[in-house]
C-alpha cells in the first residue's frame, strides 16, 4: 500500500472508507470515527476531513463504494460463465451482504442515518448504485429499458433485504438468507410468466392484416 502520506485525496479516502466502519461501530459515523481512523493510518485528522466534506453522509457513501470494490473483485475471482443467470445473482447479493453485514453495528447506525427524510433520496441513489455494481460485476449486457429495469428490481431485492437482516437473530443470518432466495425465485417466476406471456411475432394480431382481410371479404 502506498504510504498514506503520500496518497492523493482520493486514494486516502478510499483507504479511510474500508477502515472507518471498525470505528464507526463506537463513535457513530462522525468526526471521532473519523479522526480515529486516520490516527491508525497515521494521517492528520484535519487532512482526513477534506476527503468527506459532506461528513456523515460522504462516510457512509464511500464505504458502501468500498464494498462494491471488494464484491467487484471477489466476483471475478468465481467461474461466473459457468453459473445461471440466478446463480449470479444470488452470488453477487451474498456477497455485498456479507461485506456489508461484517460490522453489523456500523451497518444499522449507517441505515438508521440513510432512513431519515433528509437522506433517503441519497439512500436510493446508493441502493442504485449497487445494484448497477451487481449486474456490472456478472456480465449484464443489457440496454435500453431492460438495463433500467433489472436494477431497479435488484435494488429492491437487496433493500427489501437488508431489511429483512436489520431484524434477523437467527444463526448465521439463515432466515435472511432464506428471505434472499425467496424474493429471487419470486422474480424468477415473474420473468418466466412474462416471456410466456410475450406475443409470438409469427402470431400476433395485426391490424392491417385484418383489416386487409375484411376489405377482400366484403369485395367478395
Amino acid at each position: 500500500m502506498i504510504d498514506p502520506a503520500d496518497m492523493t485525496l482520493d486514494e486516502l479516502r478510499d483507504a479511510l472508507a474500508e477502515r472507518l466502519p471498525a470505528n464507526a461501530v463506537f463513535d457513530g459515523w462522525a468526526d471521532a470515527a473519523l479522526a480515529a481512523t486516520a490516527a491508525g493510518l497515521g494521517v492528520p485528522a484535519d487532512r482526513a476531513a477534506l476527503c468527506f466534506p459532506g461528513g456523515t453522509i460522504d462516510m457512509i457513501d464511500a464505504w458502501f463504494a468500498a464494498i462494491d470494490r471488494t464484491m467487484t473483485a471477489e466476483l471475478a475471482a468465481r467461474d461466473l460463465a459457468a453459473m445461471k443467470i440466478r446463480d449470479r445473482i444470488r452470488t453477487a447479493l451474498l456477497i455485498r451482504l456479507d461485506l456489508a453485514t461484517a460490522h453489523p453495528d456500523a451497518l444499522r447506525r449507517a441505515m438508521a442515518i440513510l432512513a431519515r427524510p433528509d437522506h433517503l433520496a441519497h439512500a436510493g441513489k446508493l441502493a442504485w448504485r449497487a445494484a448497477d455494481a451487481m449486474w456490472r460485476a456478472i456480465g449484464d449486457s443489457s440496454v435500453d429499458f431492460a438495463w433500467y429495469s433489472k436494477r431497479t428490481t435488484l435494488a429492491a431485492i437487496y433493500a427489501a433485504t437488508i431489511t429483512a437482516w436489520m431484524d434477523d437473530d437467527s444463526e448465521g443470518f439463515a432466515d435472511t438468507r432464506a428471505f434472499l432466495d425467496r424474493r429471487i425465485d419470486d422474480v424468477m417466476k415473474f420473468e418466466k410468466l412474462k416471456a410466456r406471456m410475450k406475443p409470438d411475432p409469427d402470431r400476433h394480431f395485426s391490424p392491417a392484416r385484418f383489416l386487409g382481410r375484411l376489405r377482400y371479404r366484403i369485395q367478395g
